[in-house]
């Protein structure tokens, strides 16, 4: 393929993703953005409580301060995943197709990517939830 080809298959593309109104069109990345995410806040949760624990508080003090931090990066997670989840969501309810999303069309490829990145966004917000639901019961270091 050279490169008028390529342009052209661009140009074409952005056509149909103009006209059912997808202001983007996700590829295969965007599938990782919510376990990133989720990926994120574990390790930035339990690497706070290991450096808090080991450099900054006894080991049977209180650990507030890792539960407030990690409140924080659950916050900042689960507005991430919401916000990839609705955006896969908006691509997954575009024209009247229903499941499964199997033809052999540029759209069908985009609902179907909308629809995984849908379910991945939902089971990273789950896995968010537990991994902070550990900390919710950590009262100390120890």
């Amino acid at each position: 393929m050279n490169i008028k080809d390529s342009a052209a298959a661009e140009r074409k593309h952005s056509d149909r993703t103009e006209r059912y109104g997808l202001r983007y069109t996700p590829n295969l990345w965007w599938l990782t953005y919510s376990p990133l995410c989720w990926a994120a806040h574990f390790l930035a949760s339990y690497l706070t409580a290991a450096i808090y624990c080991a450099k900054g508080g006894s080991a049977d003090g209180d650990a507030l301060p890792v539960r407030i931090a990690v409140a924080i990066f659950t916050i900042i997670a689960l507005s991430l995943i919401a916000s990839v989840g609705r955006r896969s969501l908006r691509v997954h309810c575009v024209g009247q197709a229903t499941l499964p999303h199997d033809d052999d069309t540029l759209l069908d490829e985009q609902r179907f990517l909308g629809f995984a990145a849908l379910l991945l966004s939902l089971l990273s917000g789950i896995a968010t939830l537990y991994t902070a639901l550990v900390f919710v019961f950590m009262e100390t270091c120890h």
